[in-house]
């Protein structure tokens, strides 16, 4: 166990955060059309090879989160692993175990994540081929009679099982509940399912024995719906995220890494700097969990097949986020 702490302290050591590469095949396919590039498992290979191998990125990166399919991939044109590529960087290599939402028995829209039948060899095998680490997301929408009581209880339920097979297996649970962004629901609506959300998730937690110190959440900052007209400052998004988070976390939890969840880049970095900013007595470390918040411009100019211009788009963002954990971007 003692271990495990070690593990979950790294990932979220000073000034450093994860970076979200674990875009399933289906999703990566989406973005890579969108910039007009086929997506086949080489080109994955290659936009992933190129940012992993950016100079001095482990400077701004503690952990990696990995797709099955880069998992036991090499890095292009040669013959290393990606997990021992990584190492080689003193990067910790995670892999997202979970199979992806699937629509709820008798609670439609609502999505129940997938993923526990046969968890346990996975996680055996991952270990063994270098993961120290793993990501399972569930997804909680927010709707006019939604979510619902056993919509919440079934997913932070999942999120518990994993996470006690993670810690059987040596490797630290990255627990992910993301209230999604889309809808037209307030700020405050955004505030009371999170929390709701939060307390569940512990209670089941500490029902399944978890060693809090060897996990590393993973949640959505306090934002409205992408389709409210509620315009809110950063300053009160970073006010309420920090309250809710204060209230519904153990202090014994190492860090909190945030998921973008569709936040503009910019406002990711933002936002993460005020809350860093302004709380400075903060009882676990606050730093960023990001996919398409670090990709987005490292993609664009993949489209361009410039290697140089990826891995400066990449390394940009990463230094950004980590200023942003430091509450030093000005």
């Amino acid at each position: 166990m003692n271990e495990l702490k070690k593990i979950a302290k790294r990932l979220v050591s000073e000034g450093k955060g994860i970076l979200a590469a674990d875009e399933s095949t289906p999703t990566c396919t989406k973005r890579f059309e969108s910039i007009g590039v086929k997506s086949t498992e080489l080109t994955r290979n290659e936009y992933r090879s190129w940012l992993f191998s950016t100079i001095d990125i482990e400077k701004y990166i503690s952990g990696v989160i990995l797709y099955h399919e880069t998992f036991h991939q090499s890095i292009i044109n040669t013959n290393i692993s990606v997990p021992k590529f990584l190492k080689k960087k003193n990067i910790l290599a995670g892999i997202k175990v979970d199979t992806g939402a699937k629509d709820f028995a008798g609670f439609s829209p609502e999505k129940i994540t997938e993923g526990l039948d046969n968890l346990r060899p996975r996680l055996n095998d991952y270990k063994i081929h270098g993961a120290k680490f793993a990501k399972w997301r569930a997804v909680i929408k927010i709707g006019k009679n939604f979510p619902t009581k056993t919509c919440i209880a079934a997913n932070c339920h999942a999120l518990a099982r994993y996470a006690a097979l993670c810690q059987e297996s040596g490797i630290v649970p990255i627990v992910e509940p993301e209230i999604l962004m889309e809808g037209s629901h307030n700020i405050q609506k955004c505030y009371e399912v999170t929390e709701n959300v939060l307390k569940n998730i512990f209670m089941d937690l500490n029902l399944f024995n978890i060693d809090l110190e060897g996990i590393i959440l993973k949640p959505n900052m306090i934002l409205p719906g992408e389709k409210s007209s509620e315009r809110i400052s950063n300053e009160k998004i970073a006010e309420l995220t920090y309250n809710c988070l204060k209230n519904n976390v153990p202090s014994t939890v190492p860090g909190i890494a945030f998921l973008s969840g569709g936040q503009k880049s910019d406002d990711a970095a933002a936002r993460l700097n005020l809350l860093n900013k302004i709380q400075k007595n903060k009882p676990w470390k606050l730093t960023f969990s990001y996919g398409r918040a670090l990709q987005e411009d490292a993609l664009t100019n993949y489209a361009l097949k410039d290697e140089e211009k990826v891995k400066r788009a990449l390394i940009k963002r990463a230094k950004l986020n980590h200023l942003a954990t430091l509450g030093k971007l000005d």
